[in-house]
């Protein structure tokens, strides 16, 4: 298992991770298998989506913010409520195919680390399971 450090930098935003995920993948030589990905923060998540156009990042985010506005009458009086709401619903896992050593991603997704109470240092650990011979079948 390895762990990427993350650094984020205002209260919600997405960050690209694919290039980062890529390079343990590659660096692992597991030509078939597959990758997982936890956020280990109750604030936080990870999601797969369009890494082409940062407008739909923009979308996501600014929707979640609309049914989970900060300052809402919640009970968790942290200042945060929203932030472990969208956490819930985004998920703190993933899981990618390794297929000849590379993640198995669709032409315009990407791996988001989603930062809802930033700015904050954060971690993903990353496991990748499989095997270095190209002829297994999962």
């Amino acid at each position: 298992m390895e762990t990427i450090s993350i650094q984020s930098r205002t209260r919600n935003e997405f960050i690209d991770m694919t290039a980062s995920v890529q390079d343990i993948v590659s660096r692992s030589s597991v030509e078939e298998g597959y990758c997982l990905l936890f956020v280990p923060h109750t604030t936080a998540a990870i999601t797969i989506n369009e890494g082409a156009d940062p407008s739909v990042q923009q979308d996501i985010l600014s929707h979640l913010s609309a049914l989970m506005p900060q300052a809402a009458p919640y009970r968790h009086r942290e200042g945060n409520a929203d932030a472990h709401i969208k956490a819930t619903l985004v998920g703190a896992s993933e899981k990618v195919l390794i297929q000849r050593g590379r993640l198995v991603l669709g032409t315009w997704q990407a791996i988001f680390f989603c930062e809802f109470d930033g700015p904050r240092n954060r971690k993903v650990h990353v496991l990748i399971l499989g095997d270095r011979s190209p002829h297994t079948t999962l």
